[in-house]
């Protein structure tokens, strides 16, 4: 039986849950849930307990000092509520955030379910990135996906059909399907030339298709700044070697080629829609950042990968780099459960850059 006490009564709650870990490529997932609990200043009423559920030698505790006082703190999964105002109405948002569970990922989703079924959730979004042979030049592919098919008609979501190894969200959002609870997952594709955290550019994509789907108007804060600074410095990396940007290019090319149809439809009405929505809106005061660490900008720019080998390259590459090898970083290699998304990354390697949607 799941106590909830000091949580009032709640308008028309939706439930937003990201993990960091292996469906969160550059902790853009986990970024846009912690950027909503931010802004909205998020009260935590209830954590899952870490030992049902994590292996403390893969997610370490960590001890710091608080005011001379050693303290632990150990890696679960918290859960908090925000009330969001603007836009076509008010509702509040019940924040799940966490990392991907090491044990247990069957009584993990049945936990969240209870807090879900206990504060009268109407819809669970579960947020996810991927790597995907994408070009950071261009607009983040966010894809939304659902194993409903009355709600992918009701949504305009695609009906996910993927089949192969998947993570948490995928398990939280059949899970969902199974309880009657509608459930949609939203993915945001980065790419794998640029995969290391902080992404600010894919978490602001998916906070826009999230503003889009549950009809709120969310407050950006510093985070569309973030977003360019990133993109500069990333360019910059870029620049400074000739096969990087060649691969660009060709990246860029298929894209616009695949993506030249869309361009004079539905895109353009939806960005107009969003345009029109923030301008009758009060604008939100510049909140915290968008990242955990710093803006996002040049100085946080992450490494470029070798297009060939995937491997981390720094400002200054190698002559010749090793060949082979996809990329192989732990967090946030992606997992996309939908074809649609898959054929919109253009992911070339299925083994090492999984691509598994929940």
């Amino acid at each position: 039986m799941i106590e909830l006490e000091g949580v009032p009564e709640l308008i028309d709650p939706v439930m937003i849950c990201a993990f960091e870990g292996w469906n969160d490529a550059g902790d853009a997932a986990s970024t846009a849930v912690g950027h909503l609990d931010r802004e909205w200043k998020g009260e935590v009423f209830a954590s899952l307990d870490a030992e049902d559920y994590y292996d403390f030698q893969v997610n370490r505790p960590t001890v710091a000092l608080d005011n001379g006082v050693r303290k632990i703190t150990w890696p679960t999964t918290r859960l908090s509520v925000v009330r969001a105002e603007g836009g076509e109405k008010t509702r509040d948002l019940v924040l799940v955030r966490g990392i991907e569970p090491s044990m247990r990922w069957r009584s993990f989703c049945n936990e969240i379910l209870g807090y879900a079924h206990e504060l009268g959730v109407e819809m669970v979004v579960v947020l996810g990135a991927l790597l995907g042979d994408t070009p950071h030049t261009r607009p983040v592919p966010v894809s939304g996906v659902t194993s409903d098919p009355d709600l992918a008609r009701s949504l305009d979501l695609e009906e996910t059909r993927y089949e192969g190894p998947t993570g948490i969200v995928g398990i939280l959002q059949e899970a969902c399907t199974h309880a009657g609870v509608p459930a949609v997952s939203l993915w945001a594709a980065v790419p794998h030339y640029v995969s290391q955290p902080p992404n600010p550019k894919a978490t602001l994509a998916l906070l826009n298709r999230l503003e889009d789907l549950i009809g709120v108007r969310i407050p950006l804060g510093e985070l569309t700044e973030d977003a360019r600074a990133w993109q500069l410095g990333v360019d910059q990396l870029a620049s400074e070697d000739s096969e990087v940007a060649e691969y660009v290019q060709s990246l860029e090319e298929a894209r616009d080629t695949a993506e030249l149809p869309e361009a004079s439809g539905e895109a353009i009405a939806r960005e107009f829609e969003r345009y029109l929505r923030r301008r009758d809106g009060s604008p939100g005061a510049p909140g915290g950042h968008a990242t955990e660490t710093g803006t996002g900008g040049i100085a946080d720019a992450p490494y470029l990968r070798d297009p060939g080998s995937g491997h981390a390259r720094p400002r200054k590459p190698s002559a010749k780099d090793d060949e082979g090898g996809g990329d192989g970083s732990g967090s946030g290699s992606g997992s996309s459960e939908s074809g649609g998304a898959a054929e919109e990354t253009g992911s070339s390697d299925a083994e090492e850059r999984p691509d598994d949607q929940g």
